[in-house]
């Protein structure tokens, strides 16, 4: 069984993506981990996100993989576990910056690929349905106003004790966004057979409740 979700930033997938691997027994796959790790390795090596031969260099050199422990997923870069230390905004807008390049996306897409055939999974991500798993069962387009994406994101730095300016956060998610959309290597679209759920005022409980009727109705799951 494959379930894609795909949509931009702050729109919840990965929340949503866990809760649902929980729920029906299937492995949680957060592609997006896989690039933050990636861009991580970029950045302390010291390449810009800019420097095109010097991103496709160091892919060679980076060793990304997923761990499963106790049920949790651990993406492990060149034997370390960085869990902790991919979701910083530094880290983020490096992801997106280098995401586009055809080698990073090549190595890190054949891992996906290769979980899925492997066992049943939830994968979120930005190409999941159109690129990386097109023939999932199941295909989400999960999205939200650019409002509340940044209230989310600012909410989330501020729990961990992080400052943040809002208006700055938003303006950073509109610029993501659009990289996003309109690179030229699998840019974040709907698949055509993907259903829309828009959680902008939507709470958790009713986001998993829509998913799972869809889910239902595709599958019989």
């Amino acid at each position: 069984m494959k379930i894609a979700i795909d949509g931009p930033a702050g729109a919840g997938k990965s929340t949503i993506a866990k809760r649902l691997a929980a729920e029906y027994g299937y492995i949680y796959v957060d592609t997006g981990a896989m690039y933050r790790a990636m861009a991580l390795y970029l950045i302390r090596c010291g390449i810009s996100a800019d420097d095109k031969p010097g991103i496709e260099k160091a892919c060679e050199d980076a060793d990304i993989s997923i761990k499963f422990i106790d049920g949790e997923q651990k993406v492990i870069l060149n034997g370390e576990d960085v869990n902790g230390l991919i979701r910083t905004q530094e880290v983020s807008n490096m992801a997106s910056a280098s995401s586009v390049n055809g080698k990073v996306r090549e190595k890190l897409v054949s891992l996906q690929q290769k979980l899925a055939s492997d066992t049943d999974v939830v994968m979120d991500g930005r190409d999941i349905g159109t690129k990386v798993l097109p023939d999932a069962d199941v295909k989400i387009y999960l999205t939200a106003s650019t409002a509340v994406r940044a209230k989310r994101r600012y909410d989330e730095l501020k729990q961990k004790g992080e400052t943040s300016d809002l208006a700055v956060i938003e303006r950073e998610i509109e610029e993501r966004d659009h990289r996003d959309m309109t690179r030229e290597i699998s840019p974040l679209k709907q698949a055509d057979d993907a259903v829309l759920v828009d959680t902008s005022d939507l709470g958790i409980e009713e986001v998993i409740k829509e998913i799972s009727k869809i889910i239902s109705g595709k599958t019989g799951a």
